[in-house]
């Protein structure tokens, strides 16, 4: 067959746009030859949950910020600065390349356009993020009545843990220096969290163990890291670069087992994530 000669350049450009986009898939993290073999594949761990500030906007491989999570194959997973698109891409690669295979429920707090990117008309939607690996419902997100300097808020959901029901929150409290409106919304938080019997509170909290904000939240769940209880009088491991602990899982009538902090090149937070036992308890 004999093509003229604007149907031979109709034909190599579509070549030339597929190219384009192949290569910029593989720039962007579309790095499929990444893929785990079928036998490095594993389930979740049923047990375990995890907080994670992915920070936004930086820019970061959603690739390898998926890698990162399936390392360790929690359950539940907590995502605060998290942009919707982001979340998608995470979810979708591990399932792609790790076998893993989550819901997703978001508690967007605004749009942004610097956060998240899009359109100036169409910006991003930003805020706080659940995967579960279990189905999840009644979902509640709430935005605090003062962000302070950005808008801040609170999601929760019920869903399964070590083969029980129980209600996850998430959080991102507001930025440093600003205690007061940190102490405002911990107290909406907590008057949530203490109409159920078991609760896993997790999220970036921007404050130390020690600060006096915080105590609504200590009075009704402990810190999944021993050394962080009153009165332990140790030292709290750090969750960010500039050496600080501001991200935590808190527990309310379930039991710590073991947490583990993680540093990561993809964030200036620190992956945490806690296995726990379940208490006989209603949720």
């Amino acid at each position: 067959m004999v093509l003229g000669r604007g149907t031979g350049l109709f034909v190599g450009a579509i070549a030339v746009a597929c190219m384009l986009l192949v290569g910029s898939s593989a720039q962007s993290g579309g790095h499929v030859d990444r893929a785990l073999p079928a036998d490095a594949v594993r389930d979740v761990v049923p047990n375990r949950v995890m907080t994670w500030n992915i920070c936004n906007p930086c820019k970061e491989s959603n690739v390898d910020r998926a890698a990162e999570i399936a390392a360790y194959a929690p359950q539940v997973i907590g995502l605060q600065e998290a942009c919707v698109r982001d979340v998608e891409r995470i979810r979708d690669y591990l399932e792609a390349l790790h076998g893993l295979v989550y819901h997703v429920e978001y508690g967007t707090v605004l749009r942004h356009r610097g956060r998240c990117g899009g359109w100036p008309w169409n910006p991003g939607s930003f805020g706080q993020a659940v995967l579960s690996a279990a189905p999840m419902t009644d979902r509640v997100s709430v935005e605090y009545p003062d962000g302070g300097s950005e808008d801040r808020g609170y999601m929760a959901v019920t869903t399964t843990v070590g083969g029980r029901s129980v209600r996850v929150f998430n959080t991102h409290l507001a930025q440093r220096r600003q205690e007061a409106v940190r102490a405002d919304q911990a107290g909406v938080l907590a008057a949530d969290v203490a109409r159920h019997d078991r609760a896993i509170v997790m999220g970036d909290f921007n404050a130390v163990p020690d600060a006096p904000e915080l105590a609504p939240i200590q009075a009704l769940a402990a810190d999944t890291d021993p050394r962080c209880l009153p009165a332990s009088g140790g030292t709290c491991e750090a969750t960010t670069d500039w050496h600080s602990k501001f991200d935590y899982v808190f527990l309310r009538g379930i039991a710590p087992l073991r947490h583990r902090v993680q540093p990561t090149p993809y964030s200036d937070h620190h992956m945490l994530h806690t296995d726990v036992a379940l208490r006989d308890r209603p949720a």
